[in-house]
């Protein structure tokens, strides 16, 4: 049985992982056995950090939120607390936008919060 070379497969696969290492440092863009390496490091690095990126925002978002409600004398669990109970069904990152652009806006959501923690 004669060998198999690929060929024609071979040289498309090793083309292909070179093109995605395009960019890189010396040998990492260069040979194809670092480039696999970087290009698998790299493709790790992506997907382990599209996660943490929600992470880390929502850690923003709870922080310019607690830092808008206690310059007006409340903390972000009570203000967030108050939220649930006024049935107000606004999410972090608009909660978090309110804060940093319409501070009037918020001004008005936080008293419709401490009218509703007052009354109960």
């Amino acid at each position: 049985m004669p060998r198999a070379k690929g060929g024609p497969k071979t040289r498309q696969r090793r083309k292909d992982r070179l093109k995605m290492a395009k960019g890189y440092y010396g040998a990492k863009s260069k040979l194809f056995r670092t480039a696999t390496e970087a290009v698998d490091k790299s493709l790790l690095y992506a997907y382990r950090d599209r996660r943490a990126k929600k992470r880390t925002f929502r850690a923003l978002w709870i922080a310019r939120i607690n830092a808008a409600a206690r310059s007006i004398g409340m903390t972000y669990s009570r203000f967030m607390e108050g939220l649930k109970k006024a049935c107000i069904p606004l999410n972090r990152k608009v909660l978090a936008e309110m804060a940093s652009t319409d501070s009037k806006g918020f001004q008005q959501l936080l008293d419709k919060v401490k009218e509703k923690r007052s009354a109960s």
